[in-house]
């Protein structure tokens, strides 16, 4: 399954403590996994949200006192709904485990390690997703078991299915061909009682490899009917499954005795007597084994669905009488216009259809523009008739994504109509993978501007004022990294970096982010300035063994103070590479430069991640800069945030301040630093009057 941010985790946490919630919520915000949480306060309001409202997973605290994680247990049972519970703990030993067990939840969750919430909750959201799945394929499989029923109890060819050796089914045809009246009087009968006496022991012996596995899908035998006439037999084997019993599907067939006249015989049943084309359903065998060798291979075909536009008029035009005669000439317009490799068939009373095989996007939408401009840049004799008539065509590129007989059909017909629809003379191809295919170019698109921008420095820098709140000002600013779109339009990081992180470019733009703010540190210098500017970098750089030498050497160029560089790095990404994170600080440590957590506070536990990790820098995640002047919540954890770091030693910065009474709340709980637009937008130059 893939989590992200098109695909949201509906999310209920039981929990007392708001607090404790929304880190749990923050927590995996900051892994990728988009949540819509709900927190109810009573045991009414979780039923009602549960009734409601649709929910993917419970996260229940076991020592939640407002809704007991037995009323959680009763209210989600009582539901009737496959909603998973997890409980949450703060240690676990054999007693709790039983008791979670006997609760009947799905297994339990450490609270206070992050990466276990994260590892059950996509693991508990992954097996639901599957379960959904396998109930929607499960209906899907009995309505189609329910129309193969009816299609082969109307069938002309003789069709029984065998298990054990014994049938399960016969359809009328096939208690026709033996002399039966009812399917009452076959059931249960051997297979072996419909075969001549001198047919018998050589027929056992396939009973013996059909119950090994390996029964070849075609024998000839001689059968004998109900009153003891035998006639020579061709029988075709399937595998099959029926009422969810493992059998067989036998097709039966009576062989004539002269080959040349069966082989006439079997041409003739394939085909449609008024084109000479294959009729719909030798169509859909071969139909059906081109999904089948797409789902299993990934190959691809065309399927393409014809009709003449306006065909009623046509017959006003030339008579009904001549009906045949006007769908015999397309027929053979279309045989002389596709391949030799494609098959055609006359799909309905004046729908043709085309089957080609091992064909891409662009051959399938060519033969469909072929067969639209043999029909409409020539002259149709229908008869003694010369008729202008053009078509509209409707496809689809069968594929791994659409491996289903009834989602090709149904696809290529509704591209039919819409073509027919806008006035015909048109082709509508579906193309499953078409969105893949868009979505390859346009990374491949934005990998070449990447890599561009790194040779041909392109990218750019925007420098935002960091306004200290409390004793002398200090000149600082933040860097922003911006690209120089085709048209001199600045394009924001988030726009490109998902895409730099899959095609391991981070580490590069991290490199020219550093690269560039040491130059202007050693520009501000020479030109007397003490300016600190902090810039952002990825995980990546905890990777690169060279960065540390790369800063030595850019410091050194540009003769730049070390301590005027601040580099910030996610609390998530330290907490989860906190070794490295480590170790990349003691490297840098030696030439001044100091290492800073953005996105701070959203964590579990963030200050305990302080005692293994000595940021120089805290900046406050901005989600507790939204409506700050209202929401008292959030005031608290910035007071708290602040007080904790004072006693550490930790400077602390607010960003994204939107109003002037955010400031007045950060002023007095005590936060050093601030920035926002309020305060000043993020432009080219530094000229910010400290």
């Amino acid at each position: 399954m893939q989590f992200g941010k098109d695909t949201a985790l509906r999310l209920l946490i039981v929990d007392d403590s708001v607090e404790a919630a929304e880190a749990i919520v923050s927590g995996l915000r900051n892994t990728g996994i988009a949540v819509r949480p709900s927190r109810p306060e009573n045991e009414g309001e979780l039923a009602s949200l549960i009734a409601s409202q649709p929910q993917d997973l419970v996260l229940a605290a076991r020592e939640a006192r407002n809704v007991p994680i037995t009323k959680v247990m009763q209210v989600v049972d009582a539901s009737g709904k496959d909603l998973p519970v997890l409980v949450l703990l703060d240690s676990v030993d054999e007693t709790r485990l039983m008791e979670t067990v006997t609760l009947g939840a799905r297994g339990v969750i450490l609270r206070n390690h992050s990466e276990h919430v994260q590892a059950r909750v996509r693991a508990e959201w992954a097996d639901l997703e599957a379960r959904r799945t396998q109930r929607r394929l499960e209906a899907q499989i009995r309505e189609t078991e329910r129309r193969c029923d009816a299609l082969i109890d109307s069938s002309r060819e003789p069709i029984a299915y065998i298990h054990e050796g014994m049938h399960i089914r016969a359809n009328a045809a096939y208690l026709e061909v033996f002399g039966f009246e009812s399917f009452d009087e076959i059931e249960g009968m051997s297979l072996l009682d419909l075969i001549a006496p001198a047919k018998v022991e050589g027929f056992k012996q396939l009973l013996k490899q059909i119950s090994k596995g390996d029964a070849p899908p075609r024998h000839e035998t001689e059968a004998r009917t109900l009153d003891g006439n035998q006639f020579p037999a061709v029988m075709e084997f399937t595998a099959a499954t029926y009422e969810g019993e493992n059998c067989l599907q036998v097709i039966l067939r009576r062989q004539e005795v002269d080959p040349e006249l069966a082989r006439e015989v079997e041409e003739l049943r394939q085909r449609d007597q008024a084109t000479g084309l294959l009729n719909r359903a030798t169509f859909l065998r071969s139909l059906e084994d081109a999904v089948a060798t797409s789902a299993q291979n990934g190959t691809h075909h065309g399927l393409l669905l014809l009709e003449p536009d306006h065909f009623n008029r046509l017959l006003q035009d030339i008579g009904l009488d001549a009906a045949d005669s006007l769908v015999a000439a397309m027929a053979g317009r279309l045989r002389k216009a596709v391949g030799p490799n494609d098959v055609v068939a006359r799909f309905g009373e004046h729908q043709f259809a085309v089957l080609t095989p091992n064909s891409d996007h662009r051959q399938t939408t060519g033969l469909a523009e072929a067969l639209r401009s043999a029909f409409s840049e020539n002259v149709l004799e229908a008869g003694d008739r010369s008729l202008s008539t053009t078509v509209s065509i409707g496809g689809v590129l069968i594929g791994e994504k659409i491996a289903s007989v009834t989602a090709v059909l149904g696809k290529a017909s509704q591209c039919l109509q819409s073509a027919s629809g806008v006035g015909g003379n048109r082709t509508e191809l579906f193309d499953p993978g078409a969105a893949d295919r868009a979505e390859e170019e346009r990374i491949e698109a934005w990998v070449t501007r990447i890599r561009d921008a790194l040779d041909a420095d392109r990218f750019i820098m925007e420098y935002q004022p960091l306004i200290g709140l409390h004793g002398e000002p200090v000149e600082m600013y933040e860097a922003y990294l911006r690209l120089q779109g085709e048209h001199g339009e600045l394009v924001p990081p988030l726009a490109f970096l998902q895409i730099a992180e899959e095609h391991g470019l981070l580490w590069e733009i991290d490199r020219w982010v550093v690269g560039k703010a040491i130059s202007v540190i050693g520009d501000r210098m020479r030109a007397g300035r003490q300016t600190t500017v902090l810039v952002k970098i990825t995980q990546a750089s905890l990777q690169d063994n060279t960065l540390q030498q790369y800063i030595q050497e850019k410091l050194a160029k540009h003769g730049a103070d070390g301590r005027m560089l601040v580099l910030q790095l996610p609390e998530s990404k330290v907490f989860t590479h906190l070794r490295a994170a480590q170790e990349f600080q003691a490297q840098v440590a030696p030439y001044g430069v100091r290492v800073g957590l953005e996105q701070f506070g959203v964590g579990l536990n963030s200050f305990q991640l302080l005692t293994h990790f000595n940021a120089d820098l805290l900046k406050i995640d901005r989600s507790f800069m939204q409506e700050l002047a209202g929401n008292a919540e959030h005031q608290q954890r910035v007071r708290d945030i602040a007080d904790k770091a004072r006693e550490l030693g930790k400077t602390t910065i607010a960003e994204f301040v939107q109003d002037a009474g955010s400031m007045s709340i950060l002023f007095g709980a005590g936060i050093d630093y601030a920035q926002g637009n309020f305060l000043a937008p993020p432009g080219p130059n530094m000229d910010y009057e400290f």
